[in-house]
């Protein structure tokens, strides 16, 4: 009998998934409704890492310092807005802004 392995580990299944431009699309846009930012930056790695690969070959994509972006896209960063758009870009993706749906108004 021959030792197969009956699924993927999730995190294979998930790159996999996230190379599809729309299902990454969503991914980032849910990560940003729900306002965690660090959960975010982690996603915007994870869609990065499937759609460009390492970090060495976005930071050639994208003109930054390899340790720049891993600065800037860790939990503690604080990316810049022309680092995220430039990240997006090198993933096929772009930053667009929307109006907020009635009643998700966040009273400040």
């Amino acid at each position: 009998m021959s030792a197969r392995r009956a699924s993927r580990p999730f995190k294979e299944t998930s790159k996999e998934m996230l190379k599809d431009p729309v299902t990454a699309a969503m991914y980032l846009e849910e990560m940003l409704a729900d306002g965690d930012i660090e959960m975010f930056k982690v996603a915007l790695k994870d869609v990065a890492a499937a759609r460009v690969g390492n970090m060495s070959a976005l930071a050639s994509e994208t003109d930054l310092a390899r340790e720049a972006l891993y600065r800037s896209l860790s939990r503690k960063g604080n990316p810049r807005l022309d680092t995220l758009t430039k990240v997006l870009h090198a993933a096929g993706l772009r930053l667009s802004v929307a109006p907020v749906v009635a009643g998700h108004l966040s009273e400040k």
